[in-house]
Formats: structure tokens, C-alpha cells, sequence
């Protein structure tokens, strides 16, 4: 597929809000694989309130729970016999739900994939650009190691294409820097308990580590150092509201967050109605670029400052929306309020 490789303030230039004119109300649908997680609630909560907003959405139908790629391919199927106009998916693996992918569109149905893609060529892609993710962070890392040195290494869900991608910006940073090695590579499976234990269990063997890069299970990460009164060494991860907030408060605390923001779909309802309108992008799939923000340049404290939000759950990214993509308000998303509710 054809890539557009753009920064979250220039996605309207693509699927801007503006192409959108109230002519009908359409039913959406969303299948969500992993719940509990406060990312993915963020995209639901963003989900919803984008829904609202927009003004042209009657209902949602979601199905949004802990399952795999089998159980995926089932809760869209009930979407696709539920008659709805499009579908906002985030995909268990790229391959594992291309068949029911085809069955929708074969059936006029759009489905927009968001935060991971799928390989089926019908269906549109909205992601954040993960292999960029995993690449600014960990090449921050092992520069701030000093290029020397090994670090623990916290994945996310095992079979994820999100995980794939990080994966190989990880390793591609890893081949520029040969005097770092991986002490440690673990799932977390994007829980916070299960990352905490693991990094609490590695403390615990008191084995010498210099950095630990994680795909956004961070701020649980953090609270184990000070808890188990290690020394802190260098962390990265996301723009999750908590570890966002101990960037600028933990004393001793070097670290950077790259953003990822769970308020992608919101965006992915927005190109799903502008498809369903008639002004589909040109191309098929979109990438919304990162950025890392550090504790430690002037720029990247200006911007750490400036995302700081008591309001939001510690697991919830600070960067609630995408400018000209979303149109909600701050208390909306948090409100997580869709039509009719």
C-alpha cells in the first residue's frame, strides 16, 4: 500500500473535517482487542466523543474486550450482520482479520484500521507511525547511555502489528549502536501489573542494567525503581499522562516520552465519515508522525510543562486529540459520552 507520512497537525490537509457535509446519520461500528488497558480506553472514550460530535453519527456498536485475532474476526462478522456503515477496527495482527475485512467491504461497509494496520488492500490504515515510535525512543536511550551498556526491553502484546513495527525501529536503532546489548526482552502485554511485576521480578535478581525502553507501560515502571529503592536509570515511554507527570517531578528521574496518541480514534471516526460522505483520502494508508519529548534538553522540558493534565487517568495520553482531525473538547473526551448515551 501507499503511505502518507504526515505530523499530526498537517492530517487535515488529508481528511480534514471540513470535506463533511450533514446529509445522513450513520451507525458505526468498532472492535477493540484489548480492554483495561488505558490507551485503548482513550481511543474508545475518543471514539465516542468524535461520534457525538460530529453530529452525523446515530449509533455506535462496539465490541470492545480482552480477546485474539479468532475472536476479532467474530465480533466483526456480528458487526458486518448488525448492518452498519462503517467500521473503526484496531487489529489484532495485520493478517489475522483480513478475511472478515473483505466480507465488510465486499458488503459497502468501510473500515478504517487505526493504531495498527491491516494487510487487506480494501480496507483504509489511520496509525500512528510505530516503527518511528520504537526507533526515537530507544536511539534516545542508547545515546543517553553513552552508546555503551545494556538495557531492559519491555515489549508489548506478543503477534500485535504495533509490536512488530516498534520492534523493528528498536532493532533498527540497536544496529546503529553495537556497544548496546538487551539484557532483558519481555511482554508486558500492554498491562500495568504484569509490567510491573516483571521489572520488579529483574530487580529483584540484581543483575546491573543501564536503561529501560517501554512500549507504554512506563509510569508502573518508575513507581518499581523508587518502591524497590533501586537507582534510577534511564527510562522511555510514552506520553501517558502519569509517566508524563513523573518526568517532571521524580527527583533523579532521566527520561523521554514519544507520543502515541490514543485519540486516533477519534480520528479514525472522522475518516470513516468522510469516506461514507464521498471524499476519501488519496491514499490508503496515513501515518501520524511522533515526536519524543525529554526531561533533559530545554525543549523537551518546555514541552513536558506544557502537557502536564491532573485531570486525565494516569494511564491516559496526554495528547488527547489531533488538531483538525478531532473536533472535541477536553471534558468531552473525558466525559466518554457517545450518541445516545
Amino acid at each position: 500500500m501507499n503511505k502518507l507520512l504526515v505530523t499530526a497537525s498537517a492530517v487535515s490537509i488529508f481528511v480534514g473535517l471540513g470535506g463533511i457535509a450533514a446529509a445522513q446519520e450513520y451507525t458505526i461500528g468498532v472492535s477493540n482487542t484489548v480492554q483495561g488497558n488505558g490507551w485503548r480506553e482513550e481511543m474508545i472514550c475518543a471514539i465516542k466523543a468524535q461520534a457525538l460530535d460530529s453530529g452525523l453519527v446515530s449509533s455506535l456498536n462496539i465490541a470492545h474486550r480482552n480477546t485474539d485475532a479468532a475472536g476479532q474476526l467474530e465480533d466483526i462478522r456480528n458487526l458486518i450482520q448488525a448492518g452498519v456503515d462503517a467500521i473503526v477496527v484496531n487489529p489484532a495482527n495485520p493478517e489475522g482479520i483480513n478475511a472478515a475485512v473483505k466480507e465488510a467491504t465486499d458488503a459497502g461497509i468501510i473500515v478504517v484500521a487505526v493504531d495498527q494496520a491491516v494487510t487487506e488492500p480494501s480496507a483504509y490504515v489511520l496509525s500512528n507511525n510505530q516503527e518511528e515510535y520504537g526507533y526515537l525512543g530507544a536511539k534516545w536511550l542508547f545515546e543517553q547511555i553513552g552508546g555503551e551498556g545494556s538495557v531492559v526491553y519491555m515489549r508489548g502484546a506478543a503477534g500485535a502489528s504495533a509490536d512488530d513495527d516498534r520492534d523493528k525501529g528498536f532493532k533498527r536503532a540497536l544496529a546503529e549502536y553495537p556497544g548496546v546489548s538487551v539484557a532483558q526482552e519481555v511482554f508486558t502485554g500492554w498491562q500495568q501489573d504484569q509490567g510491573k511485576q516483571q521489572i520488579l521480578d529483574y530487580l529483584a535478581t540484581g543483575i546491573p542494567f543501564d536503561g529501560v525502553w517501554t512500549s507504554g507501560i512506563d509510569n508502573v515502571i518508575v513507581d518499581a525503581f523508587v518502591e524497590s529503592d533501586a537507582p534510577l536509570v534511564p527510562i522511555v515511554g510514552a506520553d501517558n499522562a502519569g509517566f508524563v507527570g513523573q518526568l517532571a517531578s521524580v527527583d533523579g528521574l532521566v527520561g523521554a516520552a514519544v507520543t502515541n496518541p490514543g485519540s486516533i480514534g477519534g480520528a479514525g471516526v472522522t475518516l470513516a465519515l468522510q469516506i461514507l460522505e464521498g471524499n476519501a483520502p488519496a491514499e490508503k494508508t496515513v501515518l501520524v508522525a511522533p515526536e519524543l519529548w525529554d526531561n533533559v534538553s530545554d525543549e523537551g522540558k518546555a514541552k513536558i510543562a506544557e502537557a502536564q493534565n491532573p485531570n486525565l487517568d494516569p494511564e491516559w495520553p496526554v495528547s488527547v486529540s489531533i488538531p483538525d482531525f478531532t473536533t472535541y473538547t477536553t471534558e468531552e473526551i473525558i466525559a466518554c459520552k457517545g450518541p445516545g448515551e
